[in-house]
C-alpha cells in the first residue's frame, strides 16, 4: 500500500481530475480486501451511501498504535479508504486525535470534487477513527 507522502507526491504530478479519479480507484484496487467476516453490521460506518466497512487492530499501552484495516463495495470510495488508511493506520493514538485527514484532502483539493454524498461518507470514515483514537488514548 502508497504511503501518504507517496499518494501526496503523484496527486502533485497528476493535473488533469480525470486522471486523479483514475488514480483514486487504482489505490481502492491496491488495498487488500477484507475478510468477509469482517463486513459486520457493527465494522459498518455509518453515513456512507456506499457500503464501507473499517477494523481496528490496536495495540498495548496507554498510547497504543493503531492498525486500520477497510473495504467498500464502490471503487472511487474504497479508494478513498486506501488514503484514509494511509494517513492514519499504524500511528499512535494520541497522534492520530491532532491528524486531520479532511485538512489532507481539502489541500490536495479532493472535497471539493467529491459529490455530497461521498464527501459525508468521508467525514464518516474521519469522524469514526478519531472516535476510537480518542476512546484508546482515554482508556
Amino acid at each position: 500500500m502508497a504511503s501518504i507522502d507517496q499518494i501526496l507526491e503523484d496527486f502533485a504530478y497528476l493535473e488533469e481530475w480525470e486522471d486523479r479519479y483514475r488514480y483514486v480507484i487504482e489505490l481502492g484496487k491496491a488495498l487488500p480486501d477484507l475478510p468477509d467476516a469482517d463486513k459486520t453490521d457493527e465494522n459498518k460506518v455509518r453515513g456512507c451511501a456506499s457500503q464501507v466497512w473499517l477494523v481496528t487492530d490496536t495495540g498495548d499501552g496507554a498510547d497504543p498504535t493503531l492498525v486500520f484495516h477497510g473495504d467498500s463495495d464502490a471503487h472511487i470510495v474504497r479508494g478513498l479508504v486506501a488514503i484514509v488508511l494511509a494517513i492514519y493506520s499504524g500511528k499512535r493514538a494520541s497522534e492520530i486525535t491532532n491528524l486531520d485527514a479532511l485538512e489532507i484532502f481539502r489541500g490536495i483539493g479532493l472535497v471539493e470534487h467529491l459529490s455530497a454524498q461521498r464527501a459525508n461518507g468521508l467525514r464518516s470514515m474521519v469522524n469514526r477513527i478519531q472516535h476510537e483514537a480518542v476512546a484508546r488514548v482515554a482508556a
